[in-house]
């Protein structure tokens, strides 16, 4: 269920993209990433999270 939820999405996020996916706020995405709930990476500046990382949080959620 959940990666019907997110196949509309590319394999790589954006915050923003992140922020759409699971219907919350940019402090409550930054927090997740900061805080390593949600495995990511910066390029540059920007945090680019890998879809498959989302799923995998979502999965420990339930």
């Amino acid at each position: 269920m959940n990666e019907m939820k997110l196949e509309q999405y590319p394999d790589v996020l954006t915050v923003e993209q992140l922020c759409k996916a699971l219907q919350i706020g940019k402090s409550l995405a930054y927090s997740l990433l900061k805080n390593g709930l949600i495995k990511s990476r910066i390029i540059g500046r920007a945090y680019r999270i890998p879809k498959i990382n989302v799923l995998d949080y979502l999965d420990l959620t339930h």
